[in-house]
C-alpha cells in the first residue's frame, strides 16, 4: 500500500479515533488517511466554515433567547 509511520497520540485523541471509526464504520487507519487526505487538499469547506466559528453574536446558549425557550 504504503509508507507506515508510527506516533504516539493522547489517550483522548486516541479515545475519539476509535469511537469516531466505529460510529463511521471504518477502520482507524482509514480514518486517519481520510483527514490527511482533506488537510492535504486544503478542504474549503472546512476552511471556511472554521474561519467563521465562534464570531456570531449572540447568547452563548440559544435556548435563553425569548421566544425559544421550551420551559
Amino acid at each position: 500500500m504504503g509508507q507506515t509511520i508510527t506516533f504516539r497520540i493522547t489517550k483522548e485523541l486516541a479515545s475519539w479515533l476509535e469511537e469516531t471509526a466505529r460510529r463511521i464504520g471504518i477502520s482507524q487507519g482509514e480514518l486517519i488517511r481520510e483527514h490527511l487526505a482533506r488537510a492535504r487538499r486544503g478542504d474549503a469547506k472546512a476552511k471556511k466554515f472554521m474561519r467563521l466559528a465562534g464570531t456570531v453574536p449572540g447568547p452563548a446558549d440559544l435556548s435563553q433567547r425569548k421566544g425559544f425557550s421550551t420551559k
